[in-house]
Order: structure tokens, then C-alpha cells, then sequence
């Protein structure tokens, strides 16, 4: 005999219903089969169209808003309409994505290091053919910001990704931004957490100084060599890290250990002599 179904078990189908017709509504948007600022069925007829109830539609409909990938407006001409994402949002998706795969994601530094080297040195050769002069004036400020002895350490990792960015934006090349954003707001500010106190300051505001000296000159290999020597420091940098975090780790496992055995012992010579035990 089937058991009745509870409030518990309508909540959970709910939900899943809410998943799926988001997740169509979603491939519709990204398939362009529905088109920017195209209004969306209403919500009588999505719930007819899905055999659902409306309070379901509309958590299907939150969801897309909260991917901005639909905007509601109330009124006579209202309902839900396809956003059009600009540049800008685009790249917060991205980042926020990236930044979640690199500290969720069983990821090494090597890994993460190769793809930011990878994509970077890829956009140089575009911007050293299309770079401004705000593109390097922008640089340069970033670099005279890092010479600031008084500039906090936060302030210097801000400091290293917007340099960063303007490099892969002087690319000029929309698509090749988006991409370099994940990469450069996710694991830079993580290689700047790891390697923060003994990195050399200075001596990375030098770098970024002929990397700025190099892209004016549109010298692509210039740029490249100074992006491959910062790969490398920080890499020499997060292996020692990581050794210190293992030496740390094993000397308190070592502790540990020998305090428990400890406690083994004392409990042992209790016993042996006929000492009361201490429970």
C-alpha cells in the first residue's frame, strides 16, 4: 500500500518542477530561441504549458532573475522580458564561476598558474598592436601605486589585479576580456594570499614596469618574458608555502601523537600501581 503523499514530498517535487522549467526557459534564452527584450509567456500560460501551478512558475522565474538573465516589470504592459547582459555582468558571472572552481575545485597551483600564464600571454601579441595611451597611462598610474611604501597589502593585491586587467583589455577584444577576468580575478588574489608576506614588493612594481616599458615599445616577447618571470616567482613562492604548511601540519600531527601517547602511559602506570583512576 503507497504511503500519502506529505507537504514534505508536494515542497520537493515543487522545487524540482521550479529547476526544470527554469532550466528550459534558461536553454530557450542561451539558444536564441527566445531574444533579447522578447516578453515571456505569462504565468497562467507557463503553468498551463508546464502542468504546474503558478507559485512554481514564479520560483522558476526568480531564478532566472537572479542569473539576470530575465527582468520583471510590473503594469498594463508588464510581465517578464530577456535581459540584455552587458559586458560588464557578463564578466561578474564569469568571475564568480571561476572564482568558485579554483577554491572548491580540487585544483593544484600548477594547474591554476598554466591556464593564467596560457591566456595571458595570449592576449599580449592583440595588445601590443592595439594598445592606447590611456591603456598604458592606466598601467603606469597602477604601477606608481605599488611604489607606495605606505600602501597596505590589500590595497597592493587590488593594485596587481587591475594591472592585470588593463593588460588583457588593451587586447581590445571583448571576448578575450571576459575570459581573462576569471582567470586574473580568481587566482590572482589567491597567489596574492599565499605569497603575500614574502613576496618582494618592489621588486614586482619593477616588473610590471617593463612589462608597461615593453607593451609601448610592442614588444610581445618583451611582455611575455616579464609575465613568464612572475610565473615562476610566484611559483617558487607558493611551493615554499606549501612546504611550511606541510612541516606546520606534520609537527602538530607529531604533537598530537605524543600527547596521546602520553596520556596512554600515565593511564597504564595508574593501573599498574593501583593509583585511582582520574575518571
Amino acid at each position: 500500500m503507497s504511503q500519502p503523499e506529505t507537504a514534505s514530498d508536494r515542497s520537493a517535487a515543487d522545487r524540482s518542477a521550479a529547476t526544470r522549467i527554469a532550466e528550459d526557459l534558461r536553454a530557450a534564452i542561451l539558444k536564441g530561441r527566445l531574444m533579447v527584450d522578447e516578453r515571456l509567456p505569462g504565468e497562467q500560460e507557463l503553468a498551463e504549458r508546464f502542468g504546474v501551478s503558478r507559485p512554481t512558475v514564479r520560483e522558476a522565474l526568480k531564478r532566472l532573475a537572479a542569473q539576470d538573465l530575465i527582468r520583471t516589470r510590473r503594469g498594463a504592459t508588464g510581465g517578464s522580458f530577456v535581459n540584455r547582459i552587458t559586458q560588464n555582468e557578463a564578466q561578474a558571472q564569469v568571475v564568480t564561476a571561476a572564482t568558485l572552481m579554483v577554491s572548491m575545485a580540487p585544483l593544484d597551483a600548477t594547474t591554476v598558474a598554466e591556464a593564467r600564464r596560457a591566456l595571458l600571454a595570449a592576449a599580449v601579441p592583440l595588445a601590443c598592436d592595439r594598445r592606447a595611451p590611456d591603456d598604458l597611462a592606466a598601467m603606469r598610474a597602477e604601477v606608481a601605486r605599488q611604489r607606495d611604501p605606505a600602501l597596505p597589502d590589500t590595497a597592493f593585491c587590488d593594485s596587481d589585479v587591475r594591472f592585470h586587467r588593463l593588460l588583457a583589455d588593451a587586447a581590445g577584444n571583448p571576448l578575450l576580456s571576459l575570459q581573462l577576468a576569471g582567470v586574473i580575478e580568481a587566482v590572482q588574489p589567491l597567489f596574492n594570499m599565499i605569497t603575500y608576506r614574502a613576496r618582494d614588493r618592489a621588486a614586482i612594481a619593477d616588473r610590471h614596469e617593463r612589462m608597461t616599458d615593453a607593451l609601448e615599445a610592442r614588444d610581445a616577447a618583451g611582455v611575455v618574458a616579464e609575465i613568464d618571470a612572475l610565473s615562476e616567482e610566484n611559483a617558487r613562492l607558493i611551493a615554499e608555502a606549501q612546504a611550511r604548511r606541510a612541516a606546520r601540519e606534520a609537527e602538530q600531527a607529531t604533537a598530537a601523537r605524543r600527547g596521546k601517547e602520553a596520556v596512554a602511559r600515565s593511564t597504564a602506570g595508574r593501573r599498574n600501581t593501583g593509583w585511582p583512576d582520574a575518571r
